[in-house]
Order: structure tokens, then C-alpha cells, then sequence
């Protein structure tokens, strides 16, 4: 049970900083729908908890120590291609995301030039990825529970105290602006946006577990984790969204409102989950061209961090506005092969069978 926990907190670990940390990317995806981002978020929930569950077990079955493997074996020669392409593109990208969101909460909070919270993350991501994967797992899944308290805290938080209802507060979500056309879109999008962030280190998280049951509890457990925990910031923003909508950080602000010293205490938290993200996102990144635990890798972990930093400079509602849908879109490669994945393997095993004899 410790174990599923440990990979299941580690995988909500992942996905929490790009997913839903600020709040700006359920803002878009969920809340500017108004009633029926509610529902998008709950589909959202559903897909989760199945793709979680697949991608562990893919990973333990595997044996997975970089994704490359897992994705060729489950996609095949020409799809694996365009799907190993989509991965790294993401991992790259969102961990510039990750490094431009660190700028603006210290911006948000502080008054600090963005420059000096990126450059700060930036040094963290570098450190923390010359570790090797089990402390990186370690480390991410410890941070998770401080995290999931404090998002349930302000959910719980703002719904208590609404200053309209719902049904008022819905045609002031729907004047926000969204980068998809439809809720059930954005819901689908969001997933394969945050599935195509998450896979390749939940692959080799999944790796890490002899036993396929657990492996695959673990991604179910994360995946429900992480729809709820959308859900809650979802209500959360929309009970606030007269107040919140046009700040980068909408989480933030609605803590600031209750208190600045817990605003503060808040901004770090903030920080610690896109920490998270980030770490998981450079560190699949370079694993997959570079052998670990090596000079080589520390080298590329390095030139990667310093690359990533001067990208970062385009801005974070800007790049999640732009970046996560389109990481969306080219993602439905990915969720198509990893709902395709048990059922090829199971083929794959029966002709194995069958060119054997048995």
C-alpha cells in the first residue's frame, strides 16, 4: 500500500505543477466554460484515472528506464516515431513553462523581476536532476501531500465564502477567455496535454515496480487523485472568478485575499509544485538521449537548464495560452496508442505463443 501511494502522490506530484498549480491552466481549460466546465472536469477525472493506470503498468511490464522503449514497443516503428517526438517536445517545453511560472510568482507575490525566480528554479531543476531516479521519486512524492492539503484547503475555503452564487458567476466565467472552442475539447485536450507531460516519467516510475497490480493501482490512485484535485480548483476559481480572472496566478490571489502572510507561505507551495513538475519534465528529457548516474548526463543536464532558461523569457500565461493546447492536440497521438497498448500486447503475447508451440 506504501508503494502505491509513494508512485501514485509521486505521478500527482507531476502533473500538479503543470496541470493546475497557478490555476491559470484550469482558468482556460475549465472554469471559462462556466456549468459546463464542472462537467468537463469530471470527464477530465475519468480519463485520468484509466491513462494513470495504463501508463504504470506499461512501465512495470516493460521495465521501462527511459520512455523510448515503452512508446516504440506499444506504438510500432512509424507511429513510435511521431509519438517519442511528441514526448520530447513536450518535456522540453513544459519545462520551460515550469521555469516561466517560477518567475511570475515571485513577480506576483514579491515584486521581484520574473528573471530572478526563474533563474532560481533554474538552478534547483539542475541540482536536484544530477540525482539519481529513486530520490527524484522520493523527493517529488513527499513534496505532493503538502500540496494536496493546501489546494483542498482553498477549495473548501473559497466555496464557503462566495460572494455570488453559481449561476451568477457563470456568465462572468464564460467572458474569460479560452484557447479551446468546446468544453468536452478542452476536457480531452487538457488530459492529453497533462498525459503527454506526465508519460514518460510515469513509464519509468512504473519501471521501478516488479508487481504489475501495483504498478497499475498506483496509476489509478494518481490519476483519481489528480481529477479531484481539478475538480476542487475548478469550484475554487469559479466561486472567486469576479476577483481572480485577471491575475497570472488565480490560486494565489485568492489566498493574498485571506491573508498575505499566508499568501506568502502559499507562493512557496506554488513554487514547490511547479519545483516538481519541472525536476520530472528536464529530467525524463535528458534520460532520453543520456545515459544517467554519468558525466555525459550531468553535462546535458546543465546545457539543457541554461537553454531552458533564456526560453522561459516569452512569458507564462502567454506560453500556457499558446503551448498547452497545441501540446493537446498533437498529444491525441499518445492517448490513442496507450488505449491501443493492452490490447497489442496481448497480441503481441499470442503470437508469441502461437510461434512457439504453446
Amino acid at each position: 500500500m506504501f508503494k502505491i501511494l509513494k508512485i501514485g502522490s509521486a505521478f500527482i506530484g507531476i502533473i500538479v505543477g503543470a496541470g493546475f498549480a497557478s490555476g491559470q491552466e484550469v482558468l482556460q481549460y475549465f472554469t471559462s466554460f462556466g456549468h459546463m466546465g464542472t462537467i468537463a472536469a469530471i470527464v477530465a477525472t475519468a480519463l485520468f484515472a484509466y491513462l494513470g493506470m495504463t501508463l504504470t503498468w506499461l512501465g512495470s511490464r516493460m521495465q521501462t528506464i527511459s520512455h523510448k522503449d515503452a512508446i516504440y514497443k506499444i506504438s510500432g516503428r512509424y507511429l513510435g516515431i511521431v509519438v517519442d517526438g511528441i514526448i520530447v517536445f513536450t518535456l522540453f517545453g513544459v519545462g520551460v513553462v515550469m521555469i516561466a511560472g517560477a518567475g511570475s510568482i515571485l513577480n506576483q507575490q514579491f515584486g521581484l523581476s520574473p528573471f530572478i525566480g526563474s533563474m532560481i528554479l533554474t538552478v534547483l531543476i539542475i541540482l536536484t536532476v544530477m540525482l539519481n531516479v529513486q530520490r527524484i521519486i522520493a523527493i517529488i512524492g513527499s513534496i505532493t501531500p503538502v500540496l494536496v492539503l493546501v489546494l483542498i484547503m482553498i477549495g473548501v475555503y473559497s466555496l464557503f465564502t462566495m460572494d455570488m452564487s453559481f449561476s451568477e458567476l457563470d456568465p462572468i466565467a464564460k467572458e474569460q477567455e479560452s484557447s479551446l472552442p468546446h468544453w468536452f475539447i478542452s476536457a480531452v485536450n487538457y488530459v492529453s496535454f497533462n498525459i503527454a507531460v506526465g508519460a514518460a516519467m510515469a513509464l519509468v516510475m512504473g519501471g521501478t515496480v516488479k508487481n504489475e497490480k501495483i504498478a497499475a493501482a498506483s496509476g489509478l490512485v494518481g490519476g483519481l487523485g489528480i481529477g479531484i484535485l481539478i475538480i476542487l480548483s475548478h469550484l475554487a476559481i469559479f466561486s472567486k472568478v469576479n476577483v481572480v480572472a485577471n491575475f497570472d496566478m488565480p490560486m494565489l490571489k485568492i489566498v493574498d485575499d485571506i491573508s498575505p502572510v499566508l499568501a506568502i507561505l502559499m507562493s512557496l507551495v506554488l513554487f514547490g509544485m511547479i519545483f516538481n513538475t519541472g525536476v520530472s519534465m528536464i529530467y525524463a528529457f535528458i534520460a532520453r538521449f543520456v545515459e544517467r548516474n554519468t558525466k555525459k548526463f550531468n553535462y546535458a543536464t546543465l546545457i539543457t537548464g541554461v537553454v531552458a532558461f533564456f526560453a522561459s523569457f516569452a512569458g507564462f500565461t502567454k506560453l500556457v495560452a499558446f503551448f498547452y493546447p497545441l501540446i493537446g492536440y498533437i498529444g491525441l497521438f499518445l492517448i490513442g496508442a496507450l488505449i491501443y497498448a493492452p490490447f497489442k500486447l496481448a497480441k503481441d503475447k499470442r503470437d508469441a505463443q502461437k510461434a512457439t508451440g504453446n
